[in-house]
Formats: structure tokens, C-alpha cells, sequence
């Protein structure tokens, strides 16, 4: 008998280690070209939407910073310009990233109140950096382009931050007993 049942074991060995691996090599979500490794395992790890949104505005503020000491340096760097769009490019997608979250948690019904206001007063503190630029940023014409997405995109995920939070089913009140 345990020679019959043998080669099974044998066969299910093999197999065993193949589809482990298999399934294994997929990732459950690409890592997004501007997000560190630490910072897309953050995004995996938040066990809410709400929590997503408040990660993506950090890296969105993280990014415009870089962004304004990149602009204030006293040398700048040699690839100067396609650093700038790099920045740029990566606080919009921060941004957008954190407006998608809100029909996430939308479909989901997740109360995400505290997170979208505090993405509606980041977003507007954003906007004014990002217009300020606009009107007088040193070597404008290098980043103008990227620079007016920014802003476009920041108004935008405002506006979707401030319509989700009316439309949004007041909180549950607990009757007491």
C-alpha cells in the first residue's frame, strides 16, 4: 500500500513548491512609479480608504516640498528641469491617487469624513503653493506645463473631496439606553 501512495506524494511535492510560486509573482497592485518601496508597502498595508488618503497626502506634501527646496537651491542640480517635472509629476499623482481613494471608500460606504477634511485644507494650502508658482516661480518655463496639471488636478480632487463630503450619509447616532 505505501508503495501506491508514494509516487502520489512524490508527484504532490512537486506541484505543491510550482503553484506556490506561481501565485506568489503576482503582486496584488503595480507599485506606482513615484512612490518609494516603503511608501507603496504603506499603501498596501492601510486597511481603509481613509487611511490610504492620508498616506497619499503626506507623499503629495513630501513631494511639493522637495519641490520648493529643489526650486530654492543655491546650486542646482545638474538635471535641474527633468528633477522639477519629476516632483511635480509625482505630487499629482499623489494627489489623484487620494481623490480615487474617495470613490473607494464611496463604494464601500466607509466613513472617511476626517480624511477627505483634512485633504480639502491640505489641497487648499497646496493650491496657493502651487499659484503662487504660477505668477512668479523662478525658471517657470521649465516645469509650467507639469505645474498647470498640479493645479488642475488639485482643484479637481478639491471639488471631488468637497462634493463626496456633502453627499456623504451623516454618522450613525447612538440612542442611549
Amino acid at each position: 500500500m505505501l508503495r501506491h501512495i508514494l509516487p502520489a506524494i512524490i508527484i504532490a511535492l512537486f506541484l505543491i513548491p510550482t503553484g506556490v510560486a506561481a501565485r506568489g509573482s503576482r503582486s496584488p497592485q503595480i507599485r506606482k512609479d513615484y512612490l518609494s518601496d516603503s511608501e507603496a508597502d504603506k499603501i498596501r498595508e492601510a486597511m481603509t480608504p481613509s487611511e490610504r488618503i492620508k498616506l497619499y497626502v503626506s507623499f503629495a506634501e513630501d513631494r511639493l516640498t522637495k519641490f520648493q527646496y529643489e526650486l530654492g537651491r543655491a546650486v542646482p542640480e545638474r538635471r535641474r528641469d527633468e528633477i522639477l517635472n519629476s516632483l511635480m509629476n509625482a505630487y499629482s499623482g499623489c494627489f489623484d491617487d487620494a481623490a480615487d481613494q474617495i470613490a473607494v471608500a464611496q463604494e464601500k460606504q466607509a466613513d472617511i469624513r476626517v480624511s477627505l477634511k483634512l485633504m480639502i485644507t491640505k489641497g487648499k494650502e497646496f493650491l496657493l503653493i502651487l499659484q503662487k508658482l504660477e505668477k512668479d516661480g523662478p525658471s517657470l518655463d521649465t516645469y509650467k506645463e507639469t505645474l498647470d496639471d498640479a493645479v488642475e488636478g488639485t482643484q479637481d480632487a478639491i471639488a471631488d473631496a468637497e462634493k463626496a463630503l456633502k453627499e456623504m450619509a451623516p454618522p450613525p447616532v447612538r440612542r442611549k439606553q
